[in-house]
């Protein structure tokens, strides 16, 4: 039979405190890192989107005359 404790385990409130610890060191920096991540590129699709509308208003001034 197979016993259920192995000696030297950590035990439930061990593994509790390291999943806890998991969350604050590993996957709550992650999320920092994305968010920021895509606010930035966020902030530079306008930038892209504001040349590419500027160069189509230039392009039409170009027609009109």
């Amino acid at each position: 039979m197979v016993p259920l404790f192995i000696p030297g385990a950590p035990g439930g409130p061990e593994l509790l405190l390291i999943l806890v610890m998991l969350v604050f060191y590993v996957a709550i920096p992650i999320v920092v890192i994305v968010a920021i991540f895509n606010f930035l590129d966020g902030k530079r699709g306008y930038e892209q989107r504001i040349e590419q509308l500027e160069a189509h208003v230039e392009q039409l001034e170009n027609e009109r005359r």
